[in-house]
């Protein structure tokens, strides 16, 4: 590899040919969308997130920036950002990952096994560690909720908005959503 540029792009169509479905955000190859499926046998199997990547120019040699865009519920997800908590993409990182190790490794590996000492999101490490059956439930609640593959089809400002909408206000103002959505 001579030069990171190239090294972004042999990442970029390798984890394309592994069958991911990536969306790019714009003429780079440095931001871009991964469909990304739970771990099978995981409270997350069945749905299905949209992950936003972001290639630093020093890639590989610094770490991609990795956050859900639609809801998870999981101690090391920050509910609100998306933003993830995985030494390691934030530490341990080494040019000899690759993207495909993130989607295929890294994430799943996040999903199987949540880290409640080291939260982003405190209420779910909490319940987490005081309540195994609840945690369960909430993140299955959530699954339901935010991760159907129709879920990652919304642009992300639009979703959480509509997804209020959806859930606050579809049986007692159906008129007024159907308002709202026309401009």
């Amino acid at each position: 590899m001579s030069s990171p540029s190239k090294r972004r792009e042999m990442d970029l169509m390798k984890l394309m040919m592994s069958d991911y479905k990536v969306e790019m955000i714009n003429d780079g190859m440095q931001e871009f969308y991964v469909e990304f499926n739970g771990p099978k046998e995981s409270l997350y199997q069945g749905g299905v997130w949209k992950i936003r990547v972001e290639l630093p120019d020093a890639y590989p040699y610094k770490s991609p920036s990795i956050g859900f865009v639609n809801k998870i519920y999981h101690p090391n997800v920050d509910e609100m950002s998306g933003s993830v908590c995985l030494d390691v993409i934030n530490q341990t990182w080494s040019p000899m990952f690759d993207l495909v190790n993130v989607f295929e490794v890294f994430l799943p590996q996040l999903l199987l096994y949540p880290n409640a000492s080291d939260p982003l999101n405190g209420e779910a490490a909490a319940l987490m560690m005081r309540d195994h059956t609840t945690y369960d439930q909430k993140v299955k609640e959530y699954c339901e909720k935010y991760a159907k593959p129709e879920d990652i089809g919304a642009k992300p400002e639009e979703k959480s908005s509509d997804e209020e909408l959806s859930e606050d206000d579809y049986n007692s103002d159906d008129d007024q959503v159907a308002g709202k959505a026309d401009p």
